[in-house]
């Protein structure tokens, strides 16, 4: 199956078990329901999502168990999606080609939307069968750690700070780290968890995710600069217009570029202990790589 159709399956899946999951947009009161429906599906490429299921079939896991995992980070991507957009953060009209969350239902329900999502999402990874290694007490740290203020939280914080201000590469790296990296490597790491994966196995999983994490923060950002509004489903252009520090801005266009390679290679060698089952991690890798949206 190539990675195309493979990927179309994989969405469909997630989708699927999502729609299942997440309470039903007539469930009182429908109007947070009908919200959150609406953020969820609106057309997410669910990058997080998969590369959990990859990672938990790279340690020779079921799909089925991963599948809760799988959904939880991206209804927290989700949530921290519909956050970043409000005024009072990124201030956003625009994402996954529809208008925010905010502006169909106004900033109040926006908020309660995404600490729905947010909570929600603990709902969904504490239902994730155990293993032999791992329970729902590991799998709920992990995520929370994830969102929490070090990580995903923190690097919003970091990222508002910066706006305005010449940050160097490290500093950028930090927020990154932290706002877009994080959860995508713990999407991995819970996919593996799920599996009843090795200490080697998620040793590597984690490497990769780091790694695979910065390279899409540095082609999100050639992106922004080099893509249309349409073509990217969000604002092209965004962060210059808010003063943000950026990969290009800093290294330039070029360096940038060299710069997501060398993430990616990073990314493919960390991926070596798990052999020829990591494939498709392998194959997401580079396709990300040569994204265009």
């Amino acid at each position: 199956m190539s990675l195309k159709i493979w990927l179309k399956a994989q969405q469909e899946t997630v989708d699927a078990a999502l729609d299942q999951i997440l309470p039903s947009e007539d469930t009182r009161p429908a109007t947070i329901h009908q919200a959150m429906r609406y953020s969820m599906f609106a057309g997410g490429k669910r990058l997080r999502p998969i590369l959990c299921l990859a990672a938990a079939e790279a340690c020779s896991g079921e799909e089925e168990s991963a599948l809760f995992p799988a959904c939880a980070v991206e209804v927290m991507h989700t949530y921290s999606l519909v956050h970043d957009d409000l005024p009072s953060m990124d201030d956003d009209d625009l994402r996954r080609g529809r208008p925010t969350s905010h502006v169909v239902y106004g900033e109040g329900i926006a908020v309660l939307t995404g600490d729905a999502l947010l909570t929600e999402a603990f709902t969904i990874i504490a239902q994730t069968p155990s293993t032999e290694s791992y329970n729902a007490r590991d799998y709920v740290l992990e995520l929370s750690e994830t969102g929490g203020s070090k990580k995903l939280i923190g690097g919003q914080v970091l990222d508002l700070e910066g706006e305005g201000k010449e940050l160097n590469q490290e500093q950028l790296v930090h927020i990154h780290e932290a706002k877009t990296a994080a959860l995508l490597c713990s999407s991995l790491r819970l996919g593996g968890m799920s599996a009843n994966c090795t200490a080697e196995q998620l040793q590597a999983l984690t490497d990769f995710g780091y790694n695979l994490g910065l390279a899409f923060q540095v082609i999100d950002d050639i992106l922004d600069v080099t893509q249309t509004t349409e073509q990217l489903g969000k604002t092209a252009g965004k962060d210059e217009s808010v003063d943000k520090s950026t990969y290009p801005a800093i290294l330039g266009l070029e360096e940038s570029k060299a710069e997501a390679t060398r993430l990616t290679t990073l990314a493919l060698d960390a991926l070596k202990p798990l052999g020829e089952k990591a494939a498709r991690l392998e194959q997401i890798a580079r396709h990300m790589l040569e994204r265009e949206f």
